[in-house]
């Protein structure tokens, strides 16, 4: 609410902006039903338990991402945190939870945790401040042990956190001093230990520590261990899912994985296209082989796509899942990743990591995407796209013009063909001029000397979706050209409205 200041008036404002109504909601009875909870008049919800994980979350993610921030500080940090409790719900909060112990430990962060609420009576039935209490639990003594149930549960997070971050947790009183006393003696003189561990398991594992002194006159106060750090075998789903995240935000994520993206448009509707996608990694980087578990031949694909002011409009998430049994050919090829998405023109910045799951090696790819205006174009024509594979159409999505009766043009990523392939082409005209007259032909050249040119294509009918466009396709022979390096011009002539247009491809042929 609001940032680090020293304006006493602007944090008394927002202090002031926060009231006891604002807890409304977060009260969950005993198995998420109406019984043992105030009458406050609202109308009943059957579970509220999932808003209150994922407060829970957001606060810990909170106090995580401010160790982080003071990491960079030199010895050591304390922060004193002011709640009314923190209630457990579930395992994901003892993720986050350790996840945030972790950092605070890591940056030599100490917590102190102070429950604001103060010294509290637990008065049969609730206080003044509920409503009186539904059900017979008031009369069976069931409510007051479940007030006192949930004071301890409120308090337990808080406990946990301050005493194995080096911290304390400060319960039960009117007086909020003491925690400030703490933190000025507990940071005045203290004993920085250090050594290196014998044990080399990367298991993420809390590892404990015990410091003895030989006098006994003295109280010793330290912190009660560590978590090992975690290398990819050992990492749980959510670590494994947490580092695609981190991978994703980071300015300088791994390229140890080489990566490859590529993408093209096709109009949909007047200002609407749809953007094929396609992700490819060498296979010979992929260390699959025939005694791989199934469950690590996968390569995972992490992918966002933003526009000119930053904010998402596409994400990707999947899983490829390989083949063992074609260990061996997987060498030799290369594993692609189809998707895509409908925007409307205009730029925008697209972001892919991937991961292998055999020894967790990341690749990250970067580009901008350009999805052009088709409307400022006197001849509209959309990308070319060049394939070497017709596969039977596995994702069911009609907007998809690669897809066509039943068979999916895959796009050569890399440009890269052998002499004994097929070169499929696909391209589409829109909004011809009347009476429809679109010719097209395709010519290679090596240098400035044409070495190769299909026969001119003529049509005279309009199809797709809005029956505005003209849609050309051509299957090339490679072995028609011979091995080397060429540049693929597209001719395309309107001969109603005397306009043309020559888009180019580079274009390599091998043996």
């Amino acid at each position: 609410m609001q940032d680090f200041t020293a304006d006493r008036e602007r944090l008394g404002e927002a202090i002031d902006a926060f009231g006891g109504v604002n807890a409304a909601g977060f009260d969950a009875g005993g198995n998420g039903d109406a019984e043992d909870t105030p009458d406050n008049g609202n109308t009943f919800t059957a579970d509220d338990t999932e808003f209150n994980i994922f407060n829970t979350d957001r606060r810990l993610d909170a106090l995580q991402t401010l160790a982080e921030q003071l990491a960079g500080i030199e010895q050591k940090k304390s922060v004193i945190y002011f709640s009314s409790g923190m209630s457990q719900q579930g395992t994901d909060n003892q993720v986050q939870l350790r996840r945030t112990v972790d950092r605070a430990n890591r940056a030599n962060v100490s917590i102190y945790a102070a429950d604001m609420r103060g010294l509290q009576a637990m008065v049969p039935g609730g206080d003044a401040t509920q409503g009186s209490r539904r059900g017979t639990s008031t009369f069976s003594g069931a409510s007051t042990r479940n007030q006192f149930s949930s004071l301890a549960a409120t308090q337990d997070t808080l406990t946990t956190m301050a005493e194995d971050t080096g911290g304390r947790a400060f319960f039960d009183s009117n007086s909020f001093g003491a925690v400030f006393d703490r933190v000025v003696n507990d940071t005045s003189a203290y004993y920085v230990l250090g050594y290196s561990s014998t044990n080399p398991a990367r298991d993420g594992r809390f590892r404990r520590i015990k410091v003895r002194l030989k006098r006994q006159d003295l109280k010793l106060e330290y912190r009660s261990g560590y978590y090992a750090p975690r290398d990819f075998a050992h990492s749980t789903r959510d670590d494994r899912e947490q580092q695609l995240q981190d991978q994703l935000l980071s300015d300088l994520s791994s390229t140890d994985l080489s990566a490859f993206v590529s993408s093209s448009y096709f109009r949909l509707a007047d200002n609407r296209y749809y953007i094929p996608l396609s992700v490819v990694v060498p296979g010979y980087q992929v260390p699959i082989t025939r005694t791989t578990a199934k469950d690590k031949a996968t390569v995972d694909v992490l992918g966002v796509v933003r526009d000119d002011q930053r904010r998402p409009v596409g994400r990707i998430r999947d899983t490829v899942r390989l083949s063992t049994d074609a260990a061996d050919d997987l060498k030799k090829k290369i594993v692609q990743y189809e998707t895509g998405f409908e925007m409307p023109s205009g730029t925008y910045h697209l972001k892919v990591v991937v991961r292998e799951n055999q020894d967790g090696t990341f690749g990250s790819y970067e580009t901008d995407i350009v999805v052009p205006d088709l409307k400022k174009d006197g001849l509209k024509v959309s990308s070319v796209v060049v394939g070497t594979q017709l596969q039977a159409g596995t994702r069911k999505n009609d907007r998809n013009p690669l897809m066509r009766d039943g068979r999916e043009l895959v796009p050569n990523v890399t440009h890269v063909v052998s002499s004994g392939q097929h070169l499929y082409f696909y391209y589409e005209v829109y909004d011809p001029a009347q009476p429809v007259k679109v010719m097209t032909s395709i010519a290679f050249f090596r240098g400035k000397v044409r070495a190769f040119e299909t026969p001119v294509v003529q049509t005279t009918e309009l199809g797709g979706s809005d029956r505005k466009t003209a849609v050309f396709q051509f299957d090339v022979p490679a072995s028609a050209l011979k091995p080397g390096l060429y540049t693929c011009q597209v001719n395309v002539i309107d001969d109603a409205a005397g306009s043309f247009t020559f888009p180019r491809l580079q274009l390599y042929v091998r043996r």
